[in-house]
C-alpha cells in the first residue's frame, strides 16, 4: 500500500493564509489543518511573491516566463542537433553500404579501415 499525496484546493490554501495574516499562531493552525508548518510558510511565501498566480494548478510550481522561453529555445536547439546527427549517421551508413555492397563489415573491409 503506497502513500497517497494529499491535494489542497486554492480556496483551502487562501483560507489558511488569511488565518495566518489575522495573527493566528502557525503551529496551532498547522495542527488544526493537519499540515506541516513548513507547508503553511511555503504557501504564504508563494502567495506574497505572486498573489495572482499562486496555486494556479494541481500541485505544479509556477515557471517563470523567462525560464519557460529559455527551455523552449533549448528544446528547439536540441531538436535541430538531433536532426543533423541523424542525417550524418544516415549518410555514413549509406557510404558504408556503397563501399561494402551489403552495408556490413567483412574481414577484408575491417583490415582496410584499420590500416
Amino acid at each position: 500500500m503506497g502513500l497517497v499525496r494529499r491535494a489542497f484546493t486554492r480556496k483551502f490554501k487562501l483560507d489558511a493564509i488569511k488565518e495566518i495574516e489575522s495573527g493566528k499562531e502557525v503551529g496551532i493552525l498547522a495542527r488544526r489543518l493537519k499540515v506541516s508548518r513548513h507547508v503553511l510558510y511555503r504557501w504564504y511565501r508563494e502567495y506574497k511573491e505572486q498573489p495572482e498566480q499562486a496555486f494556479s494548478g494541481p500541485g505544479k510550481r509556477i515557471v517563470d516566463a523567462n525560464r519557460e522561453g529559455e527551455l523552449e529555445r533549448k528544446i528547439g536547439q536540441l531538436t535541430m542537433e538531433n536532426d543533423f546527427l541523424k542525417k550524418v549517421l544516415q549518410r555514413l551508413e549509406e557510404e558504408q553500404e556503397a563501399e561494402n555492397g551489403s552495408g556490413r563489415y567483412t574481414r577484408q573491409s575491417r583490415k582496410k579501415t584499420k590500416g
